[in-house]
């Protein structure tokens, strides 16, 4: 029995391509074989919307965990159209209230023996500091950092940083940075370079993935409610989210248990347009 990698997805800003890369990373591993569970844990309910999954009235939300100590997730997953592909959608009329709040209830959820069911489980997390992002970040293995090339993504990634390490301090002490990614960044403005050579500096190249450059197919997939590897798959979109597939399963060695012993290739050097 193997337990499935946990990977949560944030940011403390909103709008900075955490909910397109908690989608389309999903799409590009469970294309590859990978059983792939998204939960959807922003309210907003973006990334069930992504993946063409909707919480139906009365239906079990990832949300009715925080109101209901005994509930099981499990209820709450929903297929979508692509093999190896599922969702937990979120509760649009969430509003932070609830009888339940224990930090450690989604990491007990999510590493329960059935959960051995998927390989991957990725958690698209809401930008507010509360209980539901203190709960993904405590379940979590990794944590992976989306940013839009401007100062106050920058902000948000440092909000998010001294969560991060309190986390690290307190209930979850081996989560783990797996990188900071530039979301619509491009060479050629150079606002965009002087922002990822700031957070370079600050956190250090191992730590800055290969950049997703802007492409407009990435809004006009989520429009549709595709993933851009299913409704553009010949777009630059398409293949930054592939090579990012690679680039983590290379370096956390997300793919297999097996992988995990062997040596970490060279890392790619970040390249943009």
């Amino acid at each position: 029995m193997t337990q499935p990698v946990i990977l949560a997805i944030s940011n403390r800003k909103g709008g900075t391509g955490k909910t397109t890369t908690a989608v389309n990373l999903a799409a590009e591993w469970a294309s590859r074989g990978r059983r792939v569970l998204v939960v959807d844990l922003d309210s907003q309910g973006h990334a069930g919307f992504g993946l063409g999954v909707d919480a139906a009235s009365f239906a079990p939300t990832t949300h009715d965990l925080f109101r209901d100590a005994l509930f099981d997730i499990r209820t709450a997953v929903r297929a979508t159209a692509w093999s190896n592909l599922w969702c937990v959608p979120a509760d649009p009329l969430y509003d932070g209230s609830g009888s339940c709040r224990d930090v450690t209830g989604l990491a007990r959820q999510l590493r329960r023996p059935e959960m051995d069911a998927y390989d991957i489980i990725i958690l698209d997390t809401p930008p507010s500091l509360d209980l539901v992002l203190t709960s993904a970040l405590t379940a979590s293995d990794g944590v992976l950092i989306p940013l839009l090339p401007h100062a106050l993504s920058v902000e948000g990634v440092k909000q998010l940083s001294r969560l991060f390490y309190k986390t690290v301090t307190g209930g979850n002490p081996d989560l783990k940075l797996i990188g900071l990614l530039p979301i619509m960044a491009s060479n050629r403005i150079g606002h965009h370079r002087a922002v990822i050579a700031d957070i370079t500096q600050q956190f250090g190249p191992e730590r800055v993935l290969r950049p997703i450059r802007g492409d407009i197919q990435l809004a006009a997939a989520f429009a549709d409610r595709r993933p851009i590897r299913h409704f553009a798959p010949r777009s630059r979109g398409a293949l930054d989210y592939y090579l990012l597939a690679d680039e983590l399963a290379a370096f956390w060695r997300l793919l297999s248990p097996a992988a995990r012993s062997e040596p970490a290739p060279q890392k790619l050097q970040p390249e943009v347009s």
